[in-house]
């Protein structure tokens, strides 16, 4: 084999294994992605049925049950225009609390109801994940005008 084949080889063989190398990294991205949808995005059917995704919003007041087991905890999250009812086995973040923003990861099972297999709840009291605040933000005019037809 001549020097130039032998350098065209391993040319060749340099850009296969970064075209391979380049691949699996894309689809581990790819495998991992986990988005997030309000519960008004989710009521539009615009969430994915079969895969993981993120919900956010406020936990709706008295909507926080507990089940006997003492692990399993049956919540609301709304934003304000829809509300999207969550399931959650295991123990939830301290700061977690009814009216309080929070964000919840799982999938959304056939029967309707969002089954997480994790829950995140806000820092402190000024903070709420970007993502929840954002879904709320086109509501709160809504949630406004409706509170002040209701004090007339």
């Amino acid at each position: 084999m001549k020097p130039r084949h032998k350098k065209l080889a391993l040319i060749g063989t340099g850009l296969a294994g970064l075209g391979i190398a380049a691949a699996l990294v894309l689809n581990a991205i790819q495998s991992n992605l986990v988005f997030f949808f309000s519960p008004t995005q989710v009521a539009a059917k615009e969430a994915p049925t079969q895969k993981t995704f993120r919900i956010g919003g406020l936990v709706q007041q008295s909507s926080v049950k507990r089940e006997d087991d003492g692990l399993t905890v049956r919540f609301v999250v709304t934003d304000l225009a829809h509300s999207m009812p969550v399931v959650y086995t295991g123990i939830l973040p301290d700061l977690f609390k009814e009216g309080k923003g929070v964000v919840a990861q799982g999938k959304l099972g056939a029967d309707g109801i969002f089954h997480a297999d994790q829950v995140l709840a806000k820092h402190d009291e000024n903070y709420m994940p970007p993502e929840a605040a954002d879904a709320l933000k086109p509501n709160q005019d809504y949630t406004k005008k409706a509170s002040e037809t209701l004090e007339k």
